[in-house]
This record gives C-alpha cells, structure tokens and sequence, in this order.
C-alpha cells in the first residue's frame, strides 16, 4: 500500500482544510506498531503519537476502553446470511474514536482475501477497527465455508455481515479502495464503502488472480519482510492452495519469519495446524480457543478430514516452513521443516511445465485453477 503517497495527499488536501485530519491504523488484532514503524507505514517521522499536524492512532483492540457497542446483528439475519453455519447474535462494538470526526474516510487496498474473498472497504471497519467478537466470528464462517472456496470470488455471506455491522456506524463514511500489482497502483476507486470496494474487487479480479491450466504439484512461496509471522504470512499459503494439486507441497520461504503469531502465540502453540474437521470432530478440547485462532489453523493447513476413531489426520496437501522456526517447533505445529539455507532458487524457476511453481513475491497474486470444484470442509 502507498500509504506515504496517500499521506502525503490527504494532508495536503484535508488536513490544511480541516479542523483535525487524524488516522487510525486498523489493525484488527495485529500487534501494535511502534512509532518507528507507523514513520516507515507513513514516509514521515512519528513521534509522541503525531506526525506534522495529524495524529495518530493505533487500534488499540486489547483495551475494552476502545469501544462502544453501536447494535448488534440479530440471530436470525446471521443464521440466515450464513445458511445455518452460525446460528447466534453478533455484537456490533468498534473504536469510539470514530465518533469524534465528522467523517470517516477509509483508505487501503482491496487483494483477493480468504476469509471475505476481497479485502478492503467495510472490511477496516470490521474486522479493522471492531472489536475480538466480530473478527472471530466472520473469520470461524470463513473457515467453515473454506478458504480454498471464498478466496477471489464474490461469496456474500461474511462480507454481508460485514457490512451490515457497518450500516450501524451513524458518522458517514467514504472509501479510497486502491488496485494494486505489487507496488503499481493499477486504479483507486473513491465513493460510498461498498460500491468502491465492488469496483475495486473486480479490478484486482483482472490483475490478481492468475488462472491456470494445469495444478502445481509442488510451489516455493517466498514471502516479503511485512509479513512478519505465520499468522500474516500464511497469505503465502492461501493464495497458492487452489491451484496445486492432491498431495502436493507448498512450502512458505521467510527465514525472517521466528514465530507462528506474536498476538496469538499462546493458543497457537496449543493447538498446532490442522484441517476444520481436526477441531469440528472433537469440539469440547477446543471450547475455549478464540474461534479466530482456529479459523487462522485450518486456513493455513488446507482442508482435510479426520478420522476420530483412529486419530488420524489426512491433509490434501503438505505444507512446510522454510521460516526462522526451528524443525522441533514446526513438528510441534503439524507443519513441515526444510532448512531456508537448503533452498536454491535457481533450482526452482522456469519449471512450470513440471508443475513447479515459485513465487518471488508471495501473498498478492492469487493462483486458480481454470477447471475446479468447490471443496468442502
């Protein structure tokens, strides 16, 4: 995202114009950014929470201080939207900040997205700037419908209670959605939440999905230096998977990468990676898990089944960590290990006749194949 250019722009534009043109990072529950990093995110020094005239803000989602409940979404529109998945009421809570402004200006870009199937518009509300309920629950229904399903297409169902959450936020609110093919700005799009994003998410349609004809068997994704654990890394993983075969590896290339979340570390250590029907089979071991952290093990460990009477796991593919976490730590997750220092990318470019796939510049581009059923979970 050109956030410096953006910065740059609407400062110049609103901020000498406006009383306050202020900036909250919607960070859903990523960890916070440190002023260090919000100077780089912006191309401008932040110190002591300020950048020139404009102040800003972190989400801070670990403090309930942050919120204010605007409604909620009754039971029944949410069994309905999520054809019998989810079956309760949602709580609508997000950042009171909001309603300081007298206007709410949403700026990022919109990429193919596993849990909504574009990212973007509404989607820095909720999950962005809202509180744990909702992201856990719109993130449990997409790994109930499968990312390998939702990923790059208009699928509603969270999408739908995202923006019905946001139909509850009484400051108006506008969108910039930009169409990025890696660092190019391809198109921005600018008007109310929803349209902007549909414009924007059939742009990025065009220009960041790649079909193919024949699955990959085996797929080398190096991952940049932003994402910087497994939970944000694993996008690596998400974009690949529809494209590769039964049986086939991935493997996610980022020596920089030492922890599978820093946020959630916790609770990932405790359940590892495993398919949907891994947790669905066996439910009361897993009661108290956010249903976020579940959702994020079954994104990145593909879908499978599970045999509860035998304990037996079966993955359609095999996913394996080229990281900075130790070959004792990936066994511990149900991952895979190869040593990064092994890997030779020579050995691995130019081989897509083979089915070998690598990826310079994983987590963007999202690879489908032209021929393909929807999976279930």
């Amino acid at each position: 995202m050109p956030m410096p250019l953006m910065f740059g722009l609407l400062q110049e534009e609103i901020g000498k114009q406006s009383s306050a043109c202020d900036y909250l990072v919607a960070l859903g529950t990523h960890p916070l950014m440190s002023e260090a990093q919000l100077s780089r995110l912006l191309g401008q020094p932040v110190a002591n929470g300020s950048c020139g005239a404009a102040r800003i803000f972190n989400h801070h989602w670990e403090r309930p201080e942050t919120f204010i409940e605007i409604g909620e979404i009754p039971a029944d529109d949410v069994a309905r939207i999520s054809r019998g998945l989810l079956s309760h009421s949602i709580r609508i809570n997000i950042n009171r900040l909001l309603f300081e402004y007298d206007q709410v200006l949403i700026c990022g870009p919109v990429f193919p997205h596993e849990v909504v199937g574009f990212s973007g518009g509404n989607k820095y509300l909720f999950p962005g700037v809202s509180s744990g309920e909702m992201i856990h629950h719109t993130h449990w229904l997409g790994a109930l419908l499968g990312s390998y399903n939702i990923i790059g297409t208009y699928e509603a169902s969270v999408r739908t209670l995202i923006d019905l959450a946001a139909e509850k936020v009484s400051v108006p609110v506008a969108c910039f959605a930009l169409v990025l093919k890696e660092k190019d700005i391809c198109g921005i799009y600018f008007g109310p939440p929803r349209d902007a994003w549909k414009m924007a998410a059939e742009h990025a349609a065009a220009i960041n999905i790649h079909w193919i004809e024949q699955p990959f068997r085996r797929v080398l994704a190096v991952l940049p230096r932003m994402y910087d654990d497994l939970w944000t890394g694993s996008k690596g993983m998400y974009k690949a998977e529809p494209a590769v075969e039964e049986d086939a590896e991935v493997i996610l290339y980022a020596p920089h990468i030492t922890e599978a979340s820093y946020t959630h570390k916790r609770f990932i250590d405790q359940i590892g990676y495993h398919c949907c029907e891994y947790f669905l089979k066996q439910w009361p071991r897993f009661a108290e898990i956010p249903l976020g952290v579940i959702a994020h093990s079954t994104h990145l460990r593909g879908r499978g089944s599970y045999d509860v009477e035998r304990g037996i796991e079966h993955s359609r593919i095999k996913v394996t960590l080229a990281t900075g976490i130790s070959a004792k730590k990936c066994c511990s997750l149900n991952l895979d290990y190869l040593d990064p220092n092994s890997i030779d990318f020579g050995e691995w470019q130019g081989r897509e006749a083979e089915g070998i796939k690598f990826i310079a510049r994983a987590g963007e581009t999202l690879y489908r194949l032209k021929k393909a059923t929807a999976m279930s979970t």
